[in-house]
Order: C-alpha cells, then structure tokens, then sequence
C-alpha cells in the first residue's frame, strides 16, 4: 500500500516539458496534468516570430485580399520572414508555394485539410506555382511495420485528396519522393547533406545512436523541395526564385536547417508560415493522429460517425449540468467543437456571438456540438463529392513532371 500510495505520489508531482518534434506532439505535464501546448513559448524556443496586426494590415494592402480566416484568427500565427514574400509580390518578382503530406493508410482527418486549404487560398490570391512533396520514403524509413510497395502506394492515393480541395494540374506539381527522386532533385539533396553534420541533426531532430542512417538522412530529402533548381521543369536552371512554406510549427526544424545552408548554395532562404494544430477531439493538449481513430474526424467518415464522434469524444467546456451552465457558462477556449468552428466556420460575427453565448451561457454544450456537426459534415461532405469526380487521369496531370506547366503564365509580372 505504501509503495502504491508512494508512485501515485509521484505521478502527481511529475512535470514534463512540452515535447514538440516532427513526429511527436504533447503538451506539457505539470503536477502530473497534461497542459495545453504553449505557442508562445514555441515561438521563443524556435526563434519565429508572430503574425502581428501591422503584418496583417500590410498583406492585404499589398493583396487587395482580406486575410483568410486562418490569419484573421492566429491559426497561422507564426512566420520566417513573410515580409520577403510581400516585397517579392508588390516588385512583380516570381515565387513559390511549398508544402507537403507524409501518406498514410486511409483518408487524411480534417487536421491534414488545413495546410492544402491554406495553400489553395494563397495560390489564388497571389496566382503563383505550388509544389507538394509526398514523403512516402519518411513513412517506410519511421515506419517500421510499413512496407516500401505501402508507402508508395498510399502516396498515391494521397494524390486524389489532394487535388479535390481544388487544386489545377496547371499551377500544382505533386509528387512522390520514391517516384521522383533523381535528376536535378537528387543533386540538390546530395549538395544539402553534405553540409548538414551528424551533430546538426541530432542537435536539431533529436536522433539516438540506434537510429538508422535513413532517418538521419531524410532531413536533406525534405529541404530539396525548397529549392527551386530542384524542379527544371518548372523554373529552368534559376536560383533565384524563393518559396513560401506553409506548414505545421513542428515542421520548423527541417526548414531552419534548409535556411542555414540555402545561401552556402547559392539559393534564396524560404520563407514559412507556421500552424497550430488543430486539436484532438480529447483536447488541446495534443494534435488529432491518423492511428488514433476515436482523436480525429476522418476526410471519409459518413454524416452519422461525424455526429457520433463529436457528440461522444468532444471535449466539452461547459459545465456539469445544465443549471450550472446557465447560471455560470462555459469555456469556449477549451471547448473542442468551438475550437473546429473556428477553423471551418468563415463568419466572423456568427464565430463572435457563439462564443459570449457560451460565456453567458446562453448557447449549451449541446447546441455548440449541434453546430460544429451541421459545419463538419457540410465541409467532409463537399469535399467526398469532390475527390469522387477525381479520375485516374487528373492524378497522373498532377505527378507529371513535364506536364505543362509555362512557368511565365504562373509568375506575375
């Protein structure tokens, strides 16, 4: 008994740091309680800096665009010179968009939609070449139990989502690192892992003397694609053509080692723009996951499991019962179906009324369920829609590396 009462003890008074890597994503532990994850403190601890309100302002002067939802809300909340981007599009100068999907087993969750759809967004808005790097190599080398013929094949079917959020052959080049490894592409990654030491990379990724010599090589694969000499159909022999990276804050490292040897090369440093990651449905204290089935709300999930699985695993911030609520209100902040709201909700006057509702305790957990469901199947169903009129030809276009695609109609002038 004692010894019980002494681990339980224990696990109370244990406290963890925050563990934010490209494959594992927890927030902290205090006294033994999971904390949500602390962006502010990734910001300080990466060296990025916040989207400000002066940033926003100068977006849309130079766009004509107000900002997409995901900026007006600090979903993208993160950057690495996004100023450079502005500057390079108000000077009529060429760049890119670069973003990328490690293929899994089955349809992607709502959590993998927000990058494509903010990349879709930005390509109409600034009319420029988008590149997608399916990494079916990372998921066979950080896989074990997955066979390469697996991943390469999932890669593939990654394809077809993709381009159903309403992507064009024309301006999108996607393609498997398996499929297109070689040529210029593979000269790049071999220029780039020659400057990346062991002691870098276990610095940055955090490897152990038991990784494979795969993993540790990867990193020079993922920063390949930010370099715009990697894709000679679609840029020629130029260097000088920068990219913006839309993409998760967890991905950072891979591209803060990219920026350190761009130059040594001869390349521009990309830019990126970083996401919080839209929450598991059991809370903010970790991303939804492709191998949790009961964390995530699947791109194929039928209208009814959609319900169930809000109505059933949602984390709730309301309270215990309903007098209570009603007299005291709830916590929009924590309450995962208003959470989802704010991503796939555009109103910004319905977002605001949702959440003093719910505060005031006008508006009950169920009706805030009730609404995130009617949005969330609203959006799945869309898109299945969409991704069924995707033909195996459509795939084909967009993993055709000399389909064509002019680069002087992509750029502006």
């Amino acid at each position: 008994m004692a010894e019980t009462q002494e681990l339980t003890q224990a696990t109370e008074n244990m406290s963890l740091e925050q563990n934010i890597t490209p494959w594992e994503v927890e927030g902290a532990v205090v006294d033994g309680v999971q904390q949500a994850i602390d962006y502010d403190k990734l910001v300080k601890q990466f060296g990025t800096r916040k989207i400000d309100d002066a940033l926003l302002e100068r977006f849309e002067t130079a766009t004509g665009q107000k900002p997409h939802l995901y900026l007006r809300r600090g979903i993208f909340f993160s950057h690495r010179e996004l100023e450079k981007i502005l500057e390079r599009y108000e000077q009529g100068k060429p760049f890119y968009l670069y973003t990328g999907r490690g293929p899994s087993r089955g349809h992607m969750h709502i959590g993998h939609m927000m990058p494509f759809i903010f990349c879709k967004w930005l390509q109409d808005v600034f009319d420029c070449p988008l590149v997608v790097q399916l990494t079916d190599d990372e998921k066979f080398l950080f896989k074990n139990d997955l066979t390469l013929e697996q991943a390469n094949e999932y890669a593939f079917n990654t394809v077809r989502e993709i381009a159903a959020i309403g992507f064009k052959p024309e301006k999108t080049f996607i393609f498997s690192d398996i499929e297109y490894m070689g040529g210029a592409f593979y000269r790049n990654v071999l220029r780039i892992s020659r400057m990346v030491t062991y002691s870098t990379a276990k610095a940055s990724f955090g490897f152990k003397e038991s990784d494979h010599i795969g993993k540790i090589h990867f990193p020079s694969i993922e920063a390949a694609p930010a370099f715009c000499s990697s894709f000679p159909d679609i840029f020629g022999e130029r260097k000088d053509v920068p990219c913006l990276i839309p993409c998760g804050i967890d991905q950072d490292p891979y591209f803060r080692l990219t920026r350190d040897v761009s130059q040594r090369l001869k390349h521009k440093k990309p830019s990126l723009i970083h996401a919080r990651f839209l929450p598991a449905l059991q809370g903010s204290t970790s991303k939804m996951s492709s191998s949790n089935d009961v964390s995530a709300i699947f791109m194929s999930d039928t209208p009814a499991q959609i319900k169930k699985k809000i109505n059933r695993y949602a984390f709730s911030g309301g309270r215990t019962s309903l007098d209570e609520h009603r007299m005291y209100g709830g916590n929009p902040d924590v309450d995962v179906p208003f959470q989802y709201l704010t991503y796939f909700l555009d109103d910004d006057k319905e977002i605001e009324d949702l959440a003093e509702g719910y505060r005031k305790g006008e508006i009950t957990s169920g009706e805030m369920k009730a609404r995130c469901i009617a949005v969330i199947q609203e959006f799945v169903g869309k898109f299945q829609e969409r991704e069924a009129a995707i033909t195996d030809a459509d795939v084909k276009n967009f993993m055709d590396p000399v389909y064509p695609r002019p680069y002087t109609a992509l750029a502006k002038k």
